[in-house]
């Protein structure tokens, strides 16, 4: 049973950077065909894929974020992380990690399995 547990600071002051933790049990995050994400959702809003990285250690990121995020990996400890920089108000969530199924033959995505639980974020002075 793979198993993810986001950590991080709860409280972020507007233009610092958050930094949140995604601990892995139960699986790799350097096994084939899955990549490591990270989503979050707003008040009242959507899920917003904000990027992942790959078994191989590759990174995507959604474009509307503007170069903001970054992804990162420490595979010794099997953790991937999320640092979102200049963050504003807009950026409070719950901010979850997640795993996404990638088809082995053109690396479309499958889905998304197993989610963290997620952890509430809030941006304030």
């Amino acid at each position: 049973q793979v198993q993810l547990q986001e950590s991080g600071p709860g409280l972020v002051k507007p233009s610092e950077t958050l930094s949140l933790t995604c601990t892995v049990s139960g699986g790799s995050i350097t096994t084939n065909y899955y990549y490591w994400s990270w989503v979050r959702q707003s008040p009242g809003k959507g899920l917003e894929w904000m990027g992942h990285i790959t078994y191989r250690g590759e990174t995507y990121y959604n474009p509307s974020l503007k170069s903001r995020p970054f992804i990162s990996r420490d595979t010794s400890k099997n953790q991937f992380a999320l640092h979102l920089t200049s963050v504003t108000p807009e950026d409070a969530a719950v901010y979850y990690c997640v795993r996404e199924v990638i088809a082995a033959w053109d690396s479309s995505s499958v889905g998304m399995d197993y989610w963290g639980q997620g952890t509430q974020v809030t941006v304030s002075s």
